[in-house]
């Protein structure tokens, strides 16, 4: 798992050093999920899994940047390659930059709930020790509009181009470069309160095209993931200490999960416990 490693360290560089030039927020935070009822293509049974990650997100000048890691450890009905390793661990980071429209141009263009156009391009890279021991490494860059609504929201149509690696003996092709397609992405975070407590809605949803062939020759379906979370500012609310630690319920559901066909393992409905330190 050196690889990505290297590649997860370069996009926390990047993010960190473009809005060092001139800051004008950032946010960055440990965070925490647990669900039993994860799912993996072609296994016919739910899995638990823990789930760190470091996220960043920040604004500058022109644009913002936002990096996550994630370092997913599975029980041991998703085996890691090899008798007797016990469950599957997995290291996927995603890094997005955003270019604005009205930061470039210094305006203030709105046009009804839209407060704004932006570019965005970017990355994801990960890495599983399963047999498969899959590597995806995802392209993504097109138009974003941004909504004017407390918080963010944010609908992307974005040019995607990705290649992955089979381990499984018998796939008929080792290293996928599978056909670019499409994805639509929607993204949020929503801060509101009930009466004292402070919340936050935050999450994505991604619907993600067919793109051609896997490397067992099959072809591919269009994927749908919702990741989502209710949190409660804790920390407001304990101890006084606003926007430091949350915790609250969240909740995953994938389809056609990597773009397989509808089968064993191929959806997820799972509820989590959620958890962010902020500092």
């Amino acid at each position: 798992m050196d690889g990505i490693k290297k590649i997860a360290c370069a996009g926390m560089l990047c993010s960190i050093a473009f809005p060092a030039l001139a800051a004008d927020w950032s946010d960055t935070f440990i965070g925490y999920r647990w669900s039993n009822q994860y799912t993996e293509p072609a296994i016919d049974a739910e899995i638990s899994k823990n789930i760190v990650s470091l996220t960043h997100a920040s604004g500058y000048r022109y644009g913002s940047n936002f990096f996550n890691v994630d370092v997913l450890m599975s029980d041991s009905k998703d085996p890691a390659a090899g008798a007797g390793s016990g469950g599957a661990q997995e290291l996927y980071a995603v890094y997005r930059t955003q270019l604005s429209f009205n930061k470039i141009y210094g305006s203030d263009w709105k046009l009804g709930p839209i407060k704004d156009l932006a570019l965005t391009a970017g990355f994801n890279a990960g890495s599983k020790n399963t047999q498969f021991a899959p590597r995806p490494r995802v392209l993504v860059i097109g138009p974003t509009i941004k909504f004017d609504v407390p918080g963010f929201l944010d609908v992307s149509l974005l040019y995607r181009d990705e290649t992955n690696h089979n381990g499984i003996p018998s796939a008929k092709e080792r290293n996928v470069h599978f056909d670019s397609t499409w994805n639509l992405n929607v993204s949020w975070g929503i801060p509101f309160h009930i009466g004292a407590a402070s919340m936050l809605f935050k999450g994505f949803a991604d619907y993600i095209g067919e793109k051609g062939r896997d490397g067992f020759g099959q072809s591919t379906k269009p994927e749908t993931l919702v990741r989502t979370a209710l949190l409660l500012d804790v920390g407001q609310l304990v101890a006084g200490h606003k926007n430091t630690v949350f915790m609250g319920p969240g909740y995953e559901y994938w389809h056609n999960k990597f773009g397989n066909p509808p089968g064993k393992g191929t959806k997820t409905s799972a509820p989590s416990i959620n958890a962010e330190w902020h500092f």
